[in-house]
């Protein structure tokens, strides 16, 4: 078997693992295992590469594996769960940022380096070089692109998610405009590069102004969204990073990485889709970056609160300890407080006394998409009382008691009935209709939207203040004392 031959066959069973792997991710219970086997895939795509390029100088390539596998472990190990979505974001740039590199070097290595004076477009030397010139030129430009917005957009959703720069929306006067000339003349460029005959000098200048071009656009059409869309921006990017390697892969005419990038480019947009319905936007809105909004207002559902009523933890428990049922609602606060924990402790404590405990899993609650099946997962939380939002809705009416910890937007009634609110038309989690609502924040601030909670003024609503793992601990030892536990 020849050194071609076996790095198709290491591909071929890459790409086998890739999709199994991602069929696995789909159940919380083989989760972990299909993230497993998704990681050995990419261990023998790179082993793949290494037998179809004959690379035999090593000393490189150890060193990239090291510091890259030093960093990703220290990363993985160090970010908390609450830093998770940063680090999915910049994970994402990298990614486009990697595709983006590996097709200028093949621009350098297979056009510049070997045309010396010859003028000629990218496509005819390309094809001279033995691979589908004009789709592979086309490619190569794509790859580019996408890879710099990818890259910048990236970073800007990270500086947003880390409070580096304002997560409110900042719309930039013509933005439209802006966005719309930058990528007619990406297109331009990229025809240029692609079949323009041209010196080799004049293509290195058309890619540098091609990955200029991508990189300012991926941060203007980022920086008009707001905090509270960053789930659909993280997975969006998450959409670009896949469509961008796959370009890569048409560019090397490598078939692992064409598949693995085109899965990870239509899982991510499916996702993308399914939390654009979970948070009435539309995909268009997103993609451009505020398109159709209305620059002029924020909406309404702001003002002071009024009539807001708050209980102690002991006057909490005196209604939890008669509760036969309990819905669970996490929030991006229980992440900040590092309560899934204490919350299971407390939930076990209330199955013991006779309660059916469940919690409700709103698709963007915290700030990536699964943020809250991660994290109650952590705390070994069976799968099995993990409910999606439009099974769980219906049986709040007939629910004793509904828990909201550290949760805002995605419990807020104004979605249901206030026409002005910006969050108007999105679908929540409808716990205003159990019989006695607990909310554990430690203030009345809002949500990533900016908006009133109108909840928190409902007759059957209570809040609690504090942290919400003290608050949880609290509640722990006060039914322990109550239940003689």
């Amino acid at each position: 078997m020849s050194g071609q031959q076996l790095a198709q066959l290491i591909y071929l069973l890459s790409a086998v693992l890739f999709i199994v792997g991602l069929k696995r991710l789909t159940r919380v219970r083989t989760a972990r295992a299909g993230n497993a086997l998704a990681a050995v895939a990419m261990l023998l795509a790179v082993v793949g590469a290494l037998v179809e390029y004959q690379i035999v100088s090593f000393q490189w390539l150890l060193v990239g594996v090291v510091s890259g596998g030093l960093i990703g472990g220290v990363a993985a190990m160090r970010v908390p769960m609450t830093k998770m979505p940063e680090m999915v974001a910049i994970f994402n740039g990298f990614g486009g940022a990697a595709s983006a590199v590996v097709a200028a070097s093949v621009l350098w290595a297979e056009v510049i380096e070997k045309a010396g004076s010859q003028s000629a477009t990218v496509a005819e030397h390309l094809t001279t070089a033995g691979q589908n010139g004009g789709a592979s030129a086309v490619t190569l430009a794509l790859s580019i692109f996408i890879g710099g917005v990818t890259l910048s957009g990236s970073f800007v959703a990270y500086l947003k998610l880390a409070g580096r720069i304002p997560g409110r929306p900042l719309m930039l006067p013509l933005r439209h405009f802006i966005n719309a000339a930058l990528v007619i003349g990406a297109v331009v460029t990229s025809g240029c590069l692609a079949f323009d005959v041209t010196a080799t000098a004049e293509m290195a200048k058309l890619c540098m102004i091609l990955a200029g071009a991508s990189i300012v656009l991926g941060v203007l059409l980022v920086i008009p969204i707001g905090g509270a869309d960053m789930p659909v921006v993280i997975s969006l990017l998450n959409s670009y990073s896949g469509v961008a390697a796959s370009a890569t892969g048409f560019v090397i005419g490598n078939n692992v990485l064409i598949i693995s990038g085109a899965m990870v480019g239509a899982a991510g947009l499916i996702l993308t889709k399914i939390m654009c319905v979970a948070m009435n936007r539309s995909l268009a809105n997103v993609i451009f970056g505020g398109f159709g909004s209305d620059d002029s207002s924020a909406g309404g559902g702001g003002g002071e609160y009024e009539n807001v009523t708050s209980c102690g933890v002991e006057e909490a428990v005196m209604i939890l300890e008669s509760a036969t049922s309990m819905i669970v609602v996490p929030g991006y606060g229980l992440a900040v407080a590092q309560a899934q924990h204490a919350v299971r402790e407390m939930a076990d404590l209330m199955e013991k006394n006779g309660c059916n405990v469940r919690y409700a899993i709103h698709p963007v609650a915290g700030r990536m998409p699964g943020h809250m099946n991660v994290l109650l997962a952590e705390a070994d939380i069976p799968y099995e009382q993990l409910v999606e939002m439009e099974a769980i809705n219906p049986d709040f009416p007939t629910t004793d008691v509904a828990l909201v910890i550290g949760a805002n937007d995605v419990v807020n009634p104004a979605a249901l009935d206030d026409k002005t609110s910006p969050i108007y038309g999105m679908p929540i989690l409808e716990v205003h209709h159990a019989q006695t609502v607990f909310v554990v924040k430690r203030g009345l601030g809002a949500g990533f939207a900016g908006v009133k909670n109108v909840l928190f003024e409902r007759d059957n609503t209570m809040m609690v203040y504090g942290d919400a793992k003290k608050v949880l601990q609290g509640l722990t030892t006060e039914l322990k004392d109550s239940l003689g536990s």
